[in-house]
């Protein structure tokens, strides 16, 4: 995808998630993180002291109580560890992150754009701790970050793992995220994220990796993967950008779901095929098209599209007609969805910020170090998931319910007229 066409479904669809949603959520968890990482280099640097008796000296000895400590997002609940020193000599473990006493931190509001998204080398993730907790954390030592970010990889790992035989989704949103990010074996990672949607309307993410520039080869190991580890079919319908090579992978391991493509992907590489004079006319010629009440509706509005803009630009039109079919998919599913179903907002919204600010690291990253930030960061964003409009439909979906222009269909017939009958 074009940094044009970024550009458009970014102003399109929103900033999305804000920051200070981002560390309201996370930073309570980053930094009890990074006190048990702490903790976990000490325990080590006295691995090897014994007692008399053979014991270690220096174990752990529970927490000590809760204690909020005021952020720029609110107060933050925080444990810090004890641990007991059996030798006598008077080991203690004194956090760097949260010292004893301190109840404020004026300065967390900048810290999670940096955890996520300047926090890739060593070096950068102890100035983004400084950034977080103030000068307190100069101190903080490559140690303790390496193991922070082993943990979030571990974590992706673990997740990637988990057993899917129960999981079953009605919706999926699928997109190839090109951060800018170089990895140890190739320039530009390409993240590719799927999210779906569950029985009860509500969204979760369903698989998180990468790959070199959207490939199927890349997306169909994604998806073996997936089927693998229990997931028995693909989803009623499948939205993405119409350049990935998604599409090909699904044929071959969910050829029963159906593909739509995304409006705002779709607008955006129209207008990069039109002169700027033409391109607010030919964006509101294109709503006339995908916020249409009836397919027969949108077809008109196609054509009416086609007649008009075909002679002098005819690159535009064949770039909107060869995909004619899947960007109105979303006609035979509840109207209450659609929405949901016309974009990929779901994950551009979480992702926007991304590519705007990775664009400013240019260092190399390791591809866990890259899986476990990309993890972290819409893990935290999906907290704030709401559930899609009118989950009560997907049941009649589920029962087999035919939907014709948003409305549930028996026998050609929309189900209120045969109930009025």
């Amino acid at each position: 995808m074009s940094k044009d066409t970024e550009k458009a479904v970014v102003g399109l669809s929103g900033v999305g998630l804000g920051l200070d949603e981002l560390v309201h959520h996370g930073a309570r968890q980053v930094i009890q993180q990074a006190i048990e990482a702490e903790l976990a280099e000490l325990m080590e640097r006295f691995a090897n002291v014994k007692t008399l008796q053979g014991q270690r000296a220096v174990v752990r000895n529970g927490y000590l109580p809760e204690r909020e400590v005021l952020t720029a997002a609110g107060p933050i609940a925080v444990k810090v560890p004890k641990v007991r020193d059996r030798s006598g000599s008077g080991v203690k473990f004194n956090s760097t992150i949260v010292p004893p006493y301190v109840r404020k931190s004026p300065r967390v509001s900048a810290a999670l754009p940096w955890l996520y998204l300047k926090g890739i080398s060593t070096g950068d993730m102890g100035e983004a701790l400084s950034v977080l907790l103030g000068d307190d954390a100069k101190g903080l030592s490559a140690n303790v970050v390496s193991r922070l970010k082993a943990q979030w990889a571990d974590e992706h790992v673990a997740w990637s793992r988990r057993d899917m035989s129960g999981s079953h989704y009605v919706y999926w949103w699928v997109d190839g995220i090109h951060t800018g990010l170089r990895s140890e074996n190739s320039d530009g990672q390409c993240l590719l994220v799927i999210i779906g949607v569950k029985p009860d309307g509500s969204k979760e993410r369903v698989a998180i990796g990468d790959g070199y520039r959207e490939t199927k080869a890349s997306w169909l190991e994604l998806l073996l993967g997936l089927k693998k580890r229990g997931l028995k079919a693909g989803p009623r319908l499948a939205v993405g950008d119409g350049a990935m090579g998604f599409w090909a992978a699904l044929e071959e391991v969910f050829p029963t779901t159906r593909g739509q493509r995304c409006w705002f992907h779709k607008m955006g590489n129209v207008m990069n095929a039109l002169p700027k004079s033409q391109q607010a006319r030919a964006k509101a010629d294109m709503q006339s098209i995908w916020m249409a009440a009836t397919r027969a509706d949108a077809h008109a509005a196609f054509d009416r599209f086609v007649s008009i803009y075909a002679a002098k630009y005819p690159k535009a039109t064949e770039t909107l007609k060869k995909d004619r079919d899947s960007l109105l998919a979303f006609y035979e599913f509840p109207a209450e969805h659609w929405q949901h179903l016309r974009t990929t907002n779901a994950i551009e919204s979480t992702f926007a910020t991304v590519r705007h600010r990775t664009t400013r690291t240019r260092n190399c990253v390791s591809r866990p170090t890259f899986l476990g930030l990309a993890f972290k960061l819409i893990e935290e964003a999906e907290k704030t998931w709401r559930r899609i409009n009118g989950p009560e439909k997907i049941k009649l979906l589920l029962e087999g319910v035919a939907f014709k222009d948003g409305e549930p269909v028996q026998d050609d017939r929309p189900v209120q007229q045969k109930l009025a009958a």
